[in-house]
Order: C-alpha cells, then structure tokens, then sequence
C-alpha cells in the first residue's frame, strides 16, 4: 500500500501551500541524491517527496486526492507509480529558482541545461455504468508528436552546451558575473543537425498512436487520469509529455448514480401490489429477479447490498435502491370500474398505513443510514 502524502512530507492535512512547499523544499536538500551518493533508502524518499508534493501543491490534484486517495490517479504517472528523476528536476525552478536545474547526475546543483518536457495532451473519455462499475482498459487512438527519425542534434555553439551564456560586466561594485537562458538553444544545450524533409523545425512529426488505457471501477464524471510519457515528445534528449484523459460517465436508460449508490424506478401494477410478484431488473453486473410482497405499497425501499459501484477508495461497494412505484390506470372498462366501485367501501381497500409504512422523509433518512 503506498505511503500517504501528507505523512511523507510531515505536514497535517489543513497545511496551506507555504507549508507544504517549505516541507517539500526540507525534504528534497535532505534527500538530494548528491548529499547522498549511492544511498538507495534516500533516492526512494527524494522520490516520494517528489511525488506527493506533485499532488498537494496542485489545489485540483489535492481535492482528488484528498477525497479518493491514490486510486484518484491511477492509469499512470504522478501518483501512479510513474515517477523519474527528470519530472522531479523539472519542479525544481518553482522550488529553488533553478538551482538544481542540472537534473540527477547531470550536474548537480549548478548545472545550467534544462530537461525539456513535452506539452501534454487531453482527451475525453465516455464510459457507461457498466464500464465504471467493472473497470475497464480502452484503447484510444491519439495524434502525437514523435521525434523524426534521423533527426540529429549538435552542440549548440552560443552556450557550448551549458544551456546558460554567462556575461561578466564591470560595475560601480566591481566585476559582476550573470548568466542567463541560452537563446540560440532555449536552454537545451543543443540544437537540431539535420531531420527529414518531412518533419517539423523541431525534427517532430505527427503521428497517430493506439493507447492502452487501464480505467479503475468506480471512476467519477470529471475525473482526470494521467498516463505518462503519451503526451508529445520532446526535442533532444527530453521526456514526452503525459495523456491527461477526463472521464464522462454516460447517462444510462435506466438506472441512476448517486455516489456509489444506484437507483431504479420500478413500475408495477394495482394488482401485482396487491397480490405481491416477482420481476427481473437491471444491475450493472447483469440482470436478477427480485420478490415483492403482496400489499407492496408505492413508494417502498428495496435495498440490494452491493449491487452498486465500488468505492474508487477501495471502501467497499454501493447498492442499489430499488423504488416501487405502483402504476395507477388512467382508463378502465365498465366491468373494471364497477369491481373498484364496489371495493370502495370495502375494509379491505381503506387506507390503514401502519409503522413499517414510513413516511417519504423518513425513507430518504435510512437510505443515507
């Protein structure tokens, strides 16, 4: 089971954003993988670090988390499992102003090249309750940028591949050294030698992909999942941006969602409540057959345990409330008019609502009991 967020940092689960930038700051000058060559314990937690703080200094992510936990990310990247040492230099610029830019093993905490990210790209998937209820893996068909193959790249000459030009200027206060973000290179310590034709100034061309997509039961409408280096490529030496995929549930013709829990409006008729009957509904895991008393009455509650959407938490599964409804005909035969005339009167057909009857409010309460 991965360790929780907030534990990793030390910080409680109301720490504003300073907080936990100042947590996070603490635990990466501790856990550098420069201050601690070869210790294996401290890149694990440099990493996790890194990982939580991906989460919580993002107010989206944070809520996700906050009320999914890490099942909230699954399918990939931050919070999948999906952490690299370039994606946590690449924080370092918000974190230290650049200061440990030079990336893991590349240049420790002066380096001057920058590791470039692909952009990401969005999609949109539907699902329908059946799918969320049993999770599922699609396969999605993505434009993306790919580096061109025979696409070289050379040193860039401005920077000598430092990715930073420094400039050394006498001043009042005496001789001042500055750098600044190679502009021949942005940055990269490298520029493109040669591509095919057909590619882009960057060497990129684009391309159409088929992408698995592993989907977790119990996925909510707007939901975001993060698939890892499916994004764009990135030019040099850099990692491909991510597949951010939404989630849209699909309205279903019978059945509605409310959290984990489902409900079903189920019809039946005046004599079908009063002389009780079986009927087969709909679940999201297959049709079953379900009894009703006789003397149903309109309104009735049947709770069927479990037979709704698993928790995305891991907290068991939902039900799935079925409401009765007892259909009242709006036309009768002669014959049928007479037989209701009659019954009237009878004892039989007066109202005598008795404790289990329960009112509406009182039903809506032990729904959420």
């Amino acid at each position: 089971m991965k360790e929780d967020y907030y534990e990793i940092l030390g910080i409680s689960k109301s720490a504003s954003a300073a907080e936990i930038k100042k947590a996070y700051r603490k635990k990466a000058l501790q856990y550098h993988p420069d201050k601690n060559p070869g210790d294996a314990e401290a890149e694990a937690m440099f990493k996790k670090s890194a990982e939580a703080y991906e989460v919580l200094s993002d107010p989206n992510k944070r809520s996700r988390y906050d009320q999914y936990g890490h099942r909230a990310f699954e399918g990939g990247g931050f919070g999948g499992g999906g952490m690299n040492m370039d994606d946590i230099f690449s924080q370092f610029g918000d974190i230290f102003g650049g200061a440990f830019s030079g990336g893991f093993g590349g240049g420790g905490f002066g380096g001057g090249r920058r590791t470039v990210k692909g952009s990401n790209l969005r999609i949109r998937v539907q699902l329908t309750l059946e799918e969320i209820a049993n999770g599922v893996e699609k396969k999605i068909k993505v434009k993306r940028k790919k580096l061109a193959k025979g696409t070289t790249y050379k040193t860039c000459a401005t920077c000598n591949g430092q990715g930073q030009v420094t400039r050394i200027q006498n001043t009042i206060l005496g001789r001042m050294q500055t750098a600044a973000t190679c502009s021949a290179c942005g940055g990269l310590g490298q520029i493109v030698e040669s591509k095919p034709s057909n590619a882009d100034v960057e060497g990129m061309l684009l391309t159409e992909e088929t992408v698995s997509i592993k989907i977790p039961a119990g996925v909510v409408d707007g939901m975001q999942l993060k698939v890892s280096g499916k994004g764009n490529d990135a030019p040099g030496n850099g990692i491909a941006g991510d597949l951010l995929v939404a989630i849209e549930e699909k309205p279903h013709d019978t059945l509605q969602r409310e959290g984990d829990n489902l409900h079903y409006d189920l019809y039946i008729s005046i004599s079908d409540a009063v002389l009780g009957t079986s009927k087969e509904i709909e679940t999201v895991t297959g049709k079953v057959r379900i009894k009703i008393d006789a003397g149903a009455q309109s309104g009735k509650i049947l709770r069927l345990r479990n037979k709704g959407i698993p928790s995305i938490n891991g907290y068991g599964t939902g039900d799935l409330l079925v409401h009765i409804n007892v259909w009242t005909p709006k036309s009768l035969s002669r014959e049928q008019k007479d037989f209701f005339e009659k019954m009237s009167q009878d004892e039989h057909f007066q109202p005598k609502p008795e404790k289990e009857d329960k009112s509406f409010f009182e039903k809506v309460k032990d729904m959420f009991s």
